[in-house]
């Protein structure tokens, strides 16, 4: 089994009497993406500063692969912070290449990198504006392009598609999705379900501190995501009280969502749905890493440990 490049261990942390972090452990794999997921205060912004060594945890390890010491060589690793923060007198490309060089990387290869990285983020020709005359998403543009200017084997990303227009976020989501196959290790950490669910290999759902799910995207969605029926028509609730394996029944004008008991055979399924229900359109998916991620934060037992949804 292939090791991680980033392994932590354990990990805690404590603010005064309150402990933010508990026991957390995970691992980020070369070629991977491992997302961290909760709701605000779960401890997803203290494991990653933790991680980057910007604090200093009161216990657990953080380990770089084949790295004598505990915690990650500064020169292999890039990071983008959820506060984003830039020097607004200076240069794009000023910037971008003093944080090459802040890594060791040479300067006439950072400037390539930069230029091309620019054209392709829709910033080219803008290499000598500075910060401040920046919009928000070209800013963030900017600070990603910071992060991954030296080719780092560990890529840190906290809150990576945070006010960017959804053109912008597909871009994000192809480089993201490209560094991940050319070998980079990416930690990924994210309020946006949807993107989670279409960019993560390993998820790590933390809430209270403490790990609650862990593992790949396909166990995680096999172990918790049931199925369920989305129907567009003019029906009652009523209706669907005696379809077999229906744990629960929610309906918003002409949409009725009908959430399935675990492992039903679908086609089965469909043979006892009343020959009078009217459907214009109907979808049958299992619930989204959304519909877990909101039960969980809000504690309404969406989900437990069998998979069965009560919503």
């Amino acid at each position: 089994m292939e090791q991680p490049l980033l392994s932590v261990e354990n990990l805690g942390k404590s603010f005064k009497d309150k402990q933010v972090v508990k026991d957390v452990s995970f691992g980020v794999k070369r070629g991977k993406i491992t997302a961290i997921l909760g709701p605000n205060g779960a401890g997803k912004s203290t494991t990653i500063r933790s991680v980057m060594g910007i604090m200093r945890p009161d216990k657990g390890m953080v380990q770089y692969q084949n790295y004598p010491k505990q915690g990650v060589p500064h020169q292999v690793v890039g990071y983008l912070p959820e506060e984003r923060g830039l020097y607004k007198n200076v240069k794009i490309m000023d910037i971008i290449l003093y944080f090459a060089d802040l890594k060791d990387y040479p300067t006439k290869k950072a400037r390539s990198r930069a230029l091309e990285y620019l054209k392709k983020f829709g910033l080219e020709g803008k290499d000598k504006v500075k910060v401040e005359e920046l919009s928000k998403g070209m800013a963030q543009k900017t600070q990603f392009i910071a992060s991954i200017i030296h080719e780092p084997e560990l890529l840190i990303l906290d809150e990576p598609f945070s006010g960017l227009d959804p053109v912008s976020q597909d871009v994000f989501k192809q480089e993201i999705r490209e560094l991940a196959k050319n070998g980079t290790a990416i930690l990924l950490s994210s309020h946006q379900m949807n993107l989670i669910e279409e960019l993560a290999d390993d998820l790590l759902l933390i809430h209270n501190g403490k790990t609650v799910i862990q593992g790949s995207m396909e166990e995680v969605k096999e172990q918790y995501s049931n199925y369920k029926c989305v129907i567009i028509g003019d029906n009652a609730a009523s209706i669907f009280t005696n379809v077999p394996s229906v744990q629960n029944v929610k309906q918003d004008g002409k949409k009725t969502v009908l959430y399935l008991e675990r492992g039903i055979h679908i086609p089965t399924w469909l043979s006892h749905m009343p020959k009078e229900v009217i459907i214009q359109e109907m979808t049958i998916d299992r619930i989204s890493l959304h519909e877990i991620f909101v039960g969980i934060a809000t504690e309404q037992n969406l989900m437990q440990t069998v998979g069965e949804v009560h919503a």
